[in-house]
């Protein structure tokens, strides 16, 4: 039986509700406000929501902004308010919401909502495979459920990525079965051609692989993509390394497209955020190693897998890939140590030793001082994707100066540089 979760700050409308929803074979769960709704969504997901936007100690809006950045927006969420405008409604469906209903409620527009509402839960997600290759725990779960109830609901998907976090298997899961996926590489096709891609793609998937980089003219033409995409059967995945705020207030977004993406927002979580996933992962993409080199297949001790665990990961799956591959050519007949593991990884097994400011005595101090601030920043660059926002801040330094600071010191960075 199909659970919705009521929550309103007025006894006399959680009743009414409860009544008619029961009545007609759903299960009702109720909440007073917003901390019982937290406590209700702890408890169990449902499989609706309904939520009054004005409630004494948190109002609606706020708890939907809080769900969908938790990454718990799984389930329609319908809003509901006596004193609402069309910015509310509006502001509330870009940040995920299903609908929107002003009280008072007529009986046959709270039933038709929710049937629709119901029915977009149900609506089979048509997926290829699973997302097994990005984890099995708890947050890969949830995902999988975010990205199938928004292609249930026909809407675009905008990808919030980290760098190497496997945005191609997600594309691989969202591609329909026995259809095609089209990545545009080329940006200029967006603006030159965009309802030729969909006429190539047809049924299947187009994915923009970088938001971010597009100029006015090709979010103009990924605008009409979107749009248009119903007509061809086409799902649009689009990825962005950046929020979408962040691209709108530096002008480097269109208000059309943001529109256009906002309620659909699905982040990719990094592999440093779901550490429950680690082991069996690094065991997997070893085998695959071994398999791929045609080498005898080896296992990685406890130590091993506890140091693979406990490490940042700041180039996520595409990171650890390449580390299987290095330890599978590493000579040897029993299972990969620890050691191995921190050496290649560069951790240090042992206490930091004054060899390296031995090295520097014999150069002048600027030298030493640039030399050490090389290594400093290539290795929290490193350590942080090569983002160079997130780098300022780690360094505590603005931006500026470090783009000043990288360029004076000679770093190079891979592809181009990272926000």
């Amino acid at each position: 039986m199909a659970e919705i979760l009521v929550v309103d700050d007025e006894p006399g409308i959680r009743e009414l509700m409860r009544e008619i929803l029961e009545e007609e074979g759903f299960e009702v769960r109720m909440a007073e406000n917003g901390a019982a709704a937290r406590a209700a969504l702890d408890a169990k997901t449902p499989d609706l929501v309904l939520l009054d936007i004005w409630m004494p100690d948190v109002d609606g809006v706020t708890l939907l902004k809080e769900w969908k950045s938790q990454g718990r927006l799984i389930m329609p969420v319908v809003m509901m308010s006596g004193h609402g405008t069309v910015h509310t409604a509006v502001e509330a469906t870009r940040l995920g919401a299903f609908d929107y209903l002003e009280k008072p409620i007529s009986y046959k527009h709270l039933l038709e909502t929710v049937k629709k509402a119901m029915d977009s839960r149900r609506a089979p997600a048509t997926t290829s495979g699973n997302l097994d290759r990005l984890g099995q725990g708890e947050t890969i779960r949830r995902l999988t459920q975010r990205l199938n109830l928004t292609i249930s609901a026909g809407l675009p998907v905008l990808l919030q990525t980290h760098p190497g976090a496997g945005e191609e298997i997600v594309v691989r899961y969202l591609t329909p079965p026995d259809a095609h996926s089209l990545h545009v590489d080329s940006p200029a096709a967006l603006a030159d051609r965009p309802a030729e891609l969909l006429e190539q793609t047809k049924g299947g998937l187009v994915f923009v692989p970088d938001l971010s980089v597009l100029s006015n003219m090709q979010q103009k033409g990924l605008t009409l993509l979107i749009a248009r995409r119903g007509e061809f059967g086409v799902r649009v995945v689009v990825a962005s390394p950046r929020p979408l705020s962040e691209l709108l207030t530096e002008n480097r977004l269109t208000q059309d497209l943001h529109d256009q993406l906002i309620h659909a927002v699905v982040e990719l979580p990094p592999l440093q955020s779901r550490r429950e996933d680690i082991p069996a992962l690094a065991a997997q993409r070893l085998e695959d190693a071994f398999v791929r080199l045609l080498i005898p297949p080896r296992g990685l001790t406890a130590s091993a897998l506890e140091t693979l665990t406990g490490y940042g990961w700041p180039g996520n799956l595409a990171e650890l890939d390449a580390l299987a591959g290095r330890l599978a050519l590493e000579p040897g007949n029993g299972p990969i140590e620890a050691d191995t593991v921190k050496a290649m990884l560069g951790i240090d097994a042992t206490p930091a030793s004054p060899a390296g400011i031995g090295l520097m005595l014999d150069l002048p101090l600027k030298e030493a001082r640039d030399a050490f601030e090389k290594a400093y920043l290539e290795a929290l660059l490193a350590q942080c994707g090569w983002a160079m926002s997130k780098t300022a801040e780690r360094a505590g330094l603005d931006r500026t100066n470090l783009y000043r600071k990288v360029k004076q010191l000679g770093i190079e960075t891979p592809g181009r540089d990272k926000e």
